[in-house]
């Protein structure tokens, strides 16, 4: 969206304790990513860095090969560096099908994966403690709800470290 592009980079700014930036790009397009000047001036990719990728590979069906489009961008970081991942699942709760479902209904491409297929997205990485989780039982703290069930999350999270 150019506005939100436009806004973000009215707000963006570098300061001594860090930099920030904003790319106009398409995950489908790693390269479009890994070559973008704004990414070298930002980053130093002969340090560890994290990708994170929250709430988003839920929208890129098998079709579009997510695991090549991850391990292109995984294969640019330097070792030490960690990837953070959450994806929607069905396993606790066949109604985020529906949700998926609707996602598709209105052209925005949607898949729910399951504990193995999200695991998949972490091979060649070592996981942090502790694993594969839904992500309100990945190291809870006292603000999570009593009584919140798995069902009611319906999302994965990991941390992965790469050697």
């Amino acid at each position: 969206d150019p506005i939100v592009l436009t806004h973000a980079r009215a707000l963006l700014a570098t300061t001594p304790e860090g930099r920030t930036a904003y790319l106009d790009a398409d995950l489908h397009d790693p390269e479009s990513i890994l070559g973008a000047p704004e990414l070298r001036a930002t980053l130093d990719l002969t340090r560890p860095v994290a990708l994170s990728l929250i709430a988003t590979i839920h929208f890129f069906p098998d079709s579009d090969d997510p695991h090549a489009l991850l391990r292109r961008l995984l294969q640019a970081l330097p070792s030490g560096s960690h990837l953070t991942l959450t994806h929607a699942t069905a396993d606790y709760d066949e109604g985020m099908e529906r949700v998926a479902a609707t996602y598709r209904a209105n052209g925005i491409p949607a898949q729910q994966r399951g504990r193995t297929e999200v695991a998949r997205f972490f091979d060649g990485l070592d996981l942090l403690d502790p694993g594969l989780q839904i992500v309100h039982r990945w190291r809870p703290d006292d603000d999570t709800p009593d009584g919140l069930t798995d069902a009611q999350v319906s999302f994965y999270g990991a941390v992965g470290r790469k050697p």
